[in-house]
């Protein structure tokens, strides 16, 4: 299997990260997530302090709300966040955790102002959670110019080409045994998964 290399500068940040190519679509709309009834992926990955952490340890704790997102830059995204976050109480007495996984860095991670026990920001800076989960994608080159003309994205050559791959939003509610039982991905990152199908997923696990 051929292997190549991307880098990946994020926005609002100065780190620049190699992710290796293994299953990256050429559009969102072809992106393939799991589904329900799959493993979760089990990586290793960083939080906002640099600290390893092991994801099939956090999946034996609690039911995992496992939510994708595309970066702190991202309005949606932020939006999207701090509607999961409101609704952190209603998750936890359900005996849940949330765990939300961006390309950002540790350090782009690290001016987030969550801070919580049950809802922790995971770096995914080499897209390899995004690649297992069948959600990363590259940007077109049109999509790719405006980023980088009004959100300061820095590109770097990728075969001749400038590159830069991002994940579809998506959310996952994953079991103690590391199953997952729902799944919500969209290929418009604009439309994001309502709160209250996000509830009713999580009460049907946690009564499994």
């Amino acid at each position: 299997m051929r292997h190549f290399i991307l880098s990946l500068a994020l926005v609002c940040s100065a780190f620049v990260s190699a992710a290796e190519i293994t299953n990256i679509a050429a559009a969102p709309e072809q992106v393939s997530p799991l589904l329900p009834g799959i493993d979760a992926p089990a990586l290793q990955l960083k939080d906002k302090s640099g600290k390893t952490v092991d994801l099939a340890t956090r999946y034996k704790e609690n039911i995992t709300v496992l939510v994708i997102y595309r970066g702190g830059w991202c309005p949606y995204c932020s939006r999207q966040l701090a509607g999961i976050q409101e609704i952190e109480p209603q998750l936890v007495k359900m005996g849940a955790q949330i765990i939300a996984i961006a390309p950002d860095s540790p350090e782009a991670l690290a001016k987030s102002t969550i801070e919580s026990p049950h809802y922790q920001l995971l770096s995914d800076n080499e897209m390899r959670m995004s690649q297992a989960l069948g959600l990363a994608y590259f940007l077109d080159d049109k999509t790719a110019l405006a980023y980088r003309n009004k959100l300061g994205v820095n590109f770097v050559d990728f075969e001749g080409n400038d590159k830069v791959a991002l994940p579809v939003p998506a959310v996952f509610v994953v079991d103690k045994k590391g199953l997952i039982q729902f799944q919500y991905a969209n290929p418009n990152y604009k439309v994001r998964l309502d709160e209250s199908v996000l509830l009713a997923a999580v009460k049907a696990a946690s009564q499994l």
